[in-house]
Protein backbone atom coordinates (compact mmCIF):
# COMPACT_ATOMS: atom_id res chain seq x y z
CA UNK A 1 0.00 0.00 0.00
CA UNK A 2 1.19 3.27 -0.95
CA UNK A 3 0.01 6.76 0.66
CA UNK A 4 2.11 10.25 1.04
CA UNK A 5 3.85 10.59 3.97
CA UNK A 6 3.53 14.49 5.46
CA UNK A 7 6.28 16.65 6.60
CA UNK A 8 6.34 18.66 9.57
CA UNK A 9 9.04 20.86 11.44
CA UNK A 10 8.92 20.95 14.95
CA UNK A 11 6.95 24.29 15.03
CA UNK A 12 4.99 23.86 12.08
CA UNK A 13 5.61 26.54 10.00
CA UNK A 14 7.32 24.22 7.21
CA UNK A 15 5.56 21.75 5.79
CA UNK A 16 5.84 19.07 3.10
CA UNK A 17 5.10 15.33 2.04
CA UNK A 18 7.12 12.26 0.50
CA UNK A 19 4.74 10.86 -2.70
CA UNK A 20 4.20 7.17 -2.82
CA UNK A 21 5.90 6.26 0.39
CA UNK A 22 6.05 2.84 1.40
CA UNK A 23 8.25 0.68 3.21
CA UNK A 24 9.54 -1.11 -0.22
CA UNK A 25 10.29 2.36 -1.97
CA UNK A 26 11.99 4.07 0.29
CA UNK A 27 15.19 3.23 2.88
CA UNK A 28 15.82 3.63 6.89
CA UNK A 29 18.84 3.26 8.49
CA UNK A 30 20.18 4.76 11.50
CA UNK A 31 23.13 6.33 11.11
CA UNK A 32 25.78 7.02 14.30
CA UNK A 33 28.51 8.90 11.64
CA UNK A 34 29.73 11.82 13.89
CA UNK A 35 29.37 13.92 10.65
CA UNK A 36 25.57 13.60 11.51
CA UNK A 37 25.72 14.22 15.05
CA UNK A 38 27.81 17.02 14.60
CA UNK A 39 25.03 18.42 12.36
CA UNK A 40 22.36 18.08 15.46
CA UNK A 41 24.63 19.62 17.88
CA UNK A 42 24.85 22.41 15.76
CA UNK A 43 21.38 22.61 15.07
CA UNK A 44 21.23 22.41 19.24
CA UNK A 45 18.94 19.20 18.41
CA UNK A 46 20.85 16.79 20.10
CA UNK A 47 17.12 15.41 20.96
CA UNK A 48 16.89 13.96 18.01
CA UNK A 49 19.65 11.52 18.30
CA UNK A 50 19.56 8.21 20.38
CA UNK A 51 21.23 7.45 23.19
CA UNK A 52 24.32 6.48 21.28
CA UNK A 53 24.37 9.44 18.93
CA UNK A 54 22.43 8.10 16.33
CA UNK A 55 20.52 9.68 13.59
CA UNK A 56 17.34 7.97 12.75
CA UNK A 57 17.30 8.51 8.47
CA UNK A 58 14.38 7.89 6.03
CA UNK A 59 16.02 8.10 2.47
CA UNK A 60 13.89 9.16 -0.36
CA UNK A 61 13.70 10.03 -4.22
CA UNK A 62 14.12 13.49 -4.97
CA UNK A 63 10.81 13.75 -7.40
CA UNK A 64 9.24 12.38 -4.23
CA UNK A 65 9.54 15.18 -1.87
CA UNK A 66 8.04 18.15 -2.07
CA UNK A 67 7.80 21.20 0.75
CA UNK A 68 4.25 23.21 0.46
CA UNK A 69 4.67 25.43 3.07
CA UNK A 70 7.05 27.57 4.94
CA UNK A 71 10.58 27.54 2.08
CA UNK A 72 11.51 31.10 2.63
CA UNK A 73 12.75 29.09 6.54
CA UNK A 74 15.04 26.58 3.98
CA UNK A 75 19.09 26.68 4.33
CA UNK A 76 21.99 24.49 4.32
CA UNK A 77 24.66 23.82 5.76
CA UNK A 78 27.90 21.88 4.81
CA UNK A 79 30.60 20.81 7.47
CA UNK A 80 33.43 21.43 4.94
CA UNK A 81 33.55 22.57 1.19
CA UNK A 82 33.11 18.54 0.03
CA UNK A 83 30.63 17.76 3.21
CA UNK A 84 27.02 16.63 2.47
CA UNK A 85 24.54 19.36 1.56
CA UNK A 86 22.32 19.47 4.93
CA UNK A 87 18.97 21.29 5.02
CA UNK A 88 17.17 22.52 7.63
CA UNK A 89 14.59 25.00 8.53
CA UNK A 90 15.60 28.43 10.65
CA UNK A 91 12.25 28.92 12.30
CA UNK A 92 12.93 25.59 14.40
CA UNK A 93 15.89 23.80 13.31
CA UNK A 94 14.27 20.75 11.88
CA UNK A 95 16.74 19.14 9.69
CA UNK A 96 15.07 18.01 6.45
CA UNK A 97 17.35 16.96 3.84
CA UNK A 98 20.72 15.25 3.91
CA UNK A 99 22.57 14.56 0.23
CA UNK A 100 25.77 14.87 -1.98
CA UNK A 101 24.09 16.34 -4.50
CA UNK A 102 21.54 16.29 -7.38
CA UNK A 103 24.27 13.71 -9.44
CA UNK A 104 23.48 11.22 -6.73
CA UNK A 105 18.97 10.79 -6.56
CA UNK A 106 18.62 10.32 -3.01
CA UNK A 107 17.47 13.16 -0.13
CA UNK A 108 17.82 11.54 3.63
CA UNK A 109 14.76 12.62 5.77
CA UNK A 110 15.23 12.71 9.76
CA UNK A 111 12.48 10.46 10.38
CA UNK A 112 11.30 12.48 13.62
CA UNK A 113 10.38 15.36 10.84
CA UNK A 114 7.59 12.68 9.39
CA UNK A 115 4.11 13.49 11.26
CA UNK A 116 2.68 11.13 13.48
CA UNK A 117 4.29 8.78 16.36
CA UNK A 118 6.61 5.98 16.20
CA UNK A 119 3.78 3.15 15.12
CA UNK A 120 2.03 5.23 12.33
CA UNK A 121 5.61 6.18 11.01
CA UNK A 122 6.81 2.33 11.02
CA UNK A 123 3.96 1.79 9.01
CA UNK A 124 3.94 4.11 6.59
CA UNK A 125 8.02 4.00 5.84
CA UNK A 126 9.00 0.72 7.67
CA UNK A 127 11.35 0.09 10.56
CA UNK A 128 15.20 1.01 10.17
CA UNK A 129 16.80 -1.75 8.09
CA UNK A 130 19.93 -1.72 10.05
CA UNK A 131 22.66 0.86 11.63
CA UNK A 132 25.62 2.17 10.15
CA UNK A 133 28.86 3.91 10.83
CA UNK A 134 28.93 2.29 14.53
CA UNK A 135 32.30 3.20 14.96
CA UNK A 136 31.50 6.63 15.83
CA UNK A 137 28.72 5.45 18.26
CA UNK A 138 29.13 6.71 22.14
CA UNK A 139 29.70 3.99 24.22
CA UNK A 140 29.08 0.26 22.79
CA UNK A 141 28.38 0.45 19.25
CA UNK A 142 25.34 -0.84 17.86
CA UNK A 143 25.39 -4.94 16.96
CA UNK A 144 26.71 -5.17 13.47
CA UNK A 145 27.29 -1.04 12.74
CA UNK A 146 30.93 -1.25 12.54
CA UNK A 147 30.57 -3.94 9.41
CA UNK A 148 30.06 -2.96 5.97
CA UNK A 149 26.29 -4.89 5.72
CA UNK A 150 26.01 -6.07 1.99
CA UNK A 151 22.23 -6.65 2.43
CA UNK A 152 21.63 -3.06 3.56
CA UNK A 153 24.33 -1.51 0.81
CA UNK A 154 22.46 -2.85 -1.93
CA UNK A 155 19.18 -2.50 -1.07
CA UNK A 156 20.17 1.61 -1.06
CA UNK A 157 22.44 0.79 -3.96
CA UNK A 158 19.22 -0.68 -5.47
CA UNK A 159 16.83 2.13 -4.62
CA UNK A 160 18.68 4.79 -6.12
CA UNK A 161 19.89 3.16 -9.34
CA UNK A 162 16.09 2.44 -9.99
CA UNK A 163 15.06 6.30 -9.11
CA UNK A 164 17.74 7.71 -11.71
CA UNK A 165 16.66 5.20 -14.31
CA UNK A 166 13.01 6.32 -13.87
CA UNK A 167 13.58 9.68 -13.30
CA UNK A 168 12.72 10.25 -10.04
CA UNK A 169 15.82 12.59 -9.81
CA UNK A 170 13.82 15.21 -10.78
CA UNK A 171 11.96 17.77 -10.19
CA UNK A 172 14.34 18.14 -6.81
CA UNK A 173 13.58 20.10 -3.97
CA UNK A 174 16.32 21.80 -3.02
CA UNK A 175 18.12 22.39 -6.49
CA UNK A 176 17.50 24.13 -9.85
CA UNK A 177 17.22 21.67 -12.75
CA UNK A 178 17.76 24.45 -15.64
CA UNK A 179 20.95 25.29 -13.56
CA UNK A 180 21.96 22.66 -10.98
CA UNK A 181 22.47 25.45 -8.49
CA UNK A 182 20.93 25.39 -4.83
CA UNK A 183 17.69 27.22 -4.13
CA UNK A 184 18.51 28.25 -0.60
CA UNK A 185 21.45 29.44 1.35
CA UNK A 186 24.05 27.64 2.12
CA UNK A 187 27.13 27.96 5.24
CA UNK A 188 30.46 26.12 5.02
CA UNK A 189 31.73 25.60 8.73
CA UNK A 190 35.30 26.42 9.74
CA UNK A 191 37.96 24.22 11.15
CA UNK A 192 37.34 26.31 14.30
CA UNK A 193 33.87 25.52 14.01
CA UNK A 194 33.68 22.13 13.06
CA UNK A 195 36.28 21.36 15.91
CA UNK A 196 34.41 22.72 18.52
CA UNK A 197 31.55 20.73 17.78
CA UNK A 198 33.77 17.21 17.48
CA UNK A 199 34.03 17.02 21.37
CA UNK A 200 29.96 16.78 21.53
CA UNK A 201 30.12 13.85 18.96
CA UNK A 202 31.50 9.72 19.54
CA UNK A 203 33.92 8.21 19.18
CA UNK A 204 33.73 8.40 23.41
CA UNK A 205 32.93 6.51 26.31
CA UNK A 206 29.45 6.92 27.61
CA UNK A 207 30.96 8.42 30.83
CA UNK A 208 32.76 11.39 29.14
CA UNK A 209 28.94 12.69 27.31
CA UNK A 210 27.78 12.95 30.21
Amino acid sequence: MESHAKLRCRCGEVTGRVSGASPSKLNRVVCYCSDCQAFAHYLGRADLLDAQGGSDIVQAAPAAVAFDRGTEHIAALRLNEKGLHRFYVSCCKTPIGNLIGPAIPFIGIVAQAFEGDAHSRDALVGKPAGAIHGQDAIGAAPPGSRKVRLPLMLRALRLVIGWRLTGQAWPHPFFDRATGALKYPVKVLSKAERDALRSLCGPRPVEAAR
